[in-house]
């Protein structure tokens, strides 16, 4: 991979993420270790088996602890020595934070205190970006998409977990980080990411992942519902060029960002699964009639603000984002092929091809 990517800032700089043994995270790690990163993770172990992490063996350092924490951040941003720190450990799941509430606000919004408390105490850290969800929004169930200076808020103990943890951001930003040469604080509200390397609970793709192994039709709950599809790929580009922006010292881009995908991709979930069967042919589905707890209907992100000053914009629409969903998975299952640092030369080509400033050499 061509490590001028983001103006080679990343090549050689010393970067923390916490949360690296995700879904998510594990996709950036490997994203910064082909940019030349020196990359350090702090997260609990994968929970489930397999995982993407253990698929992609990364030579990185890699220590296994809790957000909640905070002594053991403190020491890990003391070992690290971090330039920059991608924080995503979370408690991610709207359900499971209806099982466990007390778990989802420690982890999600204490968590968050923790990790820029260790910013403060150690020092040397430039910049943080802080990734919180589309769900941050006081869902109003309207068909426009959600600016970043709507009110935040949260009907789940997830959501609204979440929404406190930009109000900590606000506050570190204010109260700790406004002087001249302190870290620069921003956050990040992407859209529903797909990808290859997800197997986490109550998520559409590894819920299909799991039937199709089981020959089963997948239950559907909410067949209507509207989400902001994205690839993984989409939501960590917009990360690692607000990173880029921060590092160069200038805070007016210590301020939140929506990295959602464009309207049009913003489809509800049986129009999402007609685009993916062609791509997936053995998919089946059905919707069940058990009660659910409540989700949002209605869910858009407008990326006006991240497309006119940071210059960010979707490369793969979302036929593309779900081909490459399902390539990834059919070539693990087929040929025990891990296709993750393949599919991210493939979106930097792409987005090379289409003119983003990111991605030239």
């Amino acid at each position: 991979m061509e490590v001028k990517q983001f103006g080679s800032t990343y090549a050689g700089r010393r970067v923390l993420v916490t949360g690296h043994t995700g879904f998510k995270g594990s996709w950036l790690c490997t994203w910064l270790t082909e940019l030349g990163a020196e990359v350090s993770g702090f997260s609990l172990s994968p929970p489930t088996e397999p995982n993407h992490w253990d698929l992609l063996k990364l030579t990185m350092k890699d220590l296994r602890a809790d957000v909640r924490d905070a002594d053991a951040l403190v020491e890990a941003v003391s070992a690290a020595r971090p330039e920059i720190v991608f924080h995503l450990a979370a408690q991610p799941l709207v359900r499971a934070s209806y099982r466990d509430p007390l778990e989802t606000w420690s982890t999600n919004t204490l968590g968050t205190v923790h990790v820029l408390e260790a910013c403060r105490q150690v020092g040397g850290v430039r910049a943080a970006v802080v990734i919180t969800t589309d769900k941050v929004y006081e869902n109003r169930e309207s068909p426009s998409g959600y600016r970043e200076h709507d009110p935040l808020g949260g009907h789940d103990p997830y959501s609204a977990s979440k929404a406190a943890a930009e109000l900590v951001v606000d506050s570190y930003r204010k109260a700790f980080f406004s002087k001249p040469g302190a870290c620069l604080v921003a956050s990040a509200r992407a859209g529903n990411v797909l990808g290859g390397g997800d197997w986490s609970e109550d998520r559409l793709v590894p819920d299909l992942v799991r039937a199709v192994a089981t020959g089963t039709a997948l239950e559907i709950r909410s067949p209507s519902a509207t989400r902001p599809w994205q690839h993984v790929i989409e939501s960590l580009g917009g990360y690692l060029l607000l990173g880029q922006r921060l590092l160069a010292g200038e805070p007016q881009w210590a301020e939140a960002w929506n990295f959602g995908p464009d309207a049009v991709d913003n489809r509800s979930v049986a129009e999402m699964l007609a685009l993916l069967q062609p791509h997936w042919p053995e998919l089946r589905w059905q919707v069940t009639a058990a009660p659910q707890p409540h989700e949002a209907g209605l869910l858009y992100l407008d990326n006006t603000k991240a497309r006119s000053r940071l210059g960010w914009r979707p490369v793969w629409n979302l036929d593309r984002c779900l081909r490459a969903t399902a390539e990834w998975y059919g070539a693990l299952q087929r040929e025990r092929r891990v296709l993750t640092r393949e599919q991210l030369e493939a979106f930097a080509a792409d987005a090379s091809a289409a003119g983003c400033e990111w991605a030239r050499a």
